[in-house]
């Protein structure tokens, strides 16, 4: 699976963002906020990311934030990590059991705690 692609169709679908080569793999930005971050990890590089994410690779994880009750049970699931790099950053690992629409749901809502009012107005959200 190419999982920058994918990640990459649903965050330019989302209105003012765009695309950046990150220290490591590739975020996507509203202004100049990151709200998706896609990276590999091989043979346990980057370290901080593996070390995160308990893993030496190959795998393909997506950082990302959320908050409230939906942190709270995104972090006790299997396949989810909190790097502890911020109260509402966590992280995804990649792969064949991920849900492509929870995928767009989860990007989503990371784009709405980082982007302007007037542009989560823009978009059709369930109320």
């Amino acid at each position: 699976m190419d999982w920058e692609s994918a990640v990459r169709g649903i965050c330019l679908a989302l209105p003012e963002t765009h695309e950046e080569q990150a220290w490591v793999g590739t975020r996507w930005r509203v202004r100049s906020r990151t709200f998706a971050h896609v990276l590999e990890i091989l043979d346990g590089t980057p370290p901080a990311f593996a070390r995160a994410a308990g893993t030496t690779g190959p795998a393909h994880v997506l950082i990302f934030r959320s908050s409230g009750i939906e942190l709270d049970a995104l972090s006790a699931r299997s396949g989810f990590f909190a790097p502890g790099w911020g109260p509402q950053i966590i992280g995804m690992l990649l792969d064949e059991s991920v849900d492509h629409a929870e995928l767009g749901e989860l990007i989503t809502d990371s784009y709405c705690t980082r982007a302007p009012k007037k542009l989560i107005a823009l978009l059709d959200l369930p109320r």
